[in-house]
């Protein structure tokens, strides 16, 4: 069940958040001044009754003098296996314009692409064809677009038709 797997990668960095306060010295009123959320709601993020997304995550680890991506592995949000230490998940999180939702759309969008390119990397595998790279790729359609530099061409193309 899904639920299970959240709720137990939440306690398991809410474990990680308190041993890492522990051994800073810190109370819990103290971390929540420092990483400016309120005290309630940091208690639930230790007790593992709330999720924090990743800017709170970010504040956090910063009081903490910790990494933030420890913090987003061991939320979820990151997976370890990301290769070059997740450079565009974390290009996505550390946006300041997107929203939280918005950053969680690109990274779902994301992981599937991920997940795509993975599956038909095995599956050429297993029949001995191509790298699977060029395939997912031809998934995508790239619609071509007039640059302001072409756009007079293309108008003058559209009145010399005659």
């Amino acid at each position: 069940m899904a639920k299970g797997k959240v709720g137990k990668t939440v306690g398991s960095l809410g474990d990680y958040l308190r041993e890492q306060r522990v051994s800073s010295r810190l109370s819990l009123r103290q971390l929540a001044e420092l990483a400016g959320v309120s005290n309630p709601y940091l208690s639930q993020i230790e007790r593992g009754l709330r999720r924090p997304s990743a800017e709170v995550l970010q504040q956090i680890a910063k009081a903490l003098r910790i990494s933030a991506e420890q913090l987003y592995v061991r939320a979820g949000i990151l997976s370890p296996d990301d290769g070059v230490g997740g450079s565009v998940e974390l290009a996505i999180l550390g946006d300041q314009i997107l929203t939280e939702r918005q950053k969680q759309s690109l990274l779902d969008v994301y992981a599937s692409f991920l997940a795509l390119n993975a599956s038909e990397a095995s599956a050429d595998a297993e029949n001995g064809t191509g790298d699977g790279a060029d395939d997912a790729a031809d998934d995508l359609a790239v619609p071509i677009v007039t640059t302001p530099d072409t756009a007079p061409e293309a108008a003058d193309h559209l009145t010399n038709e005659g």
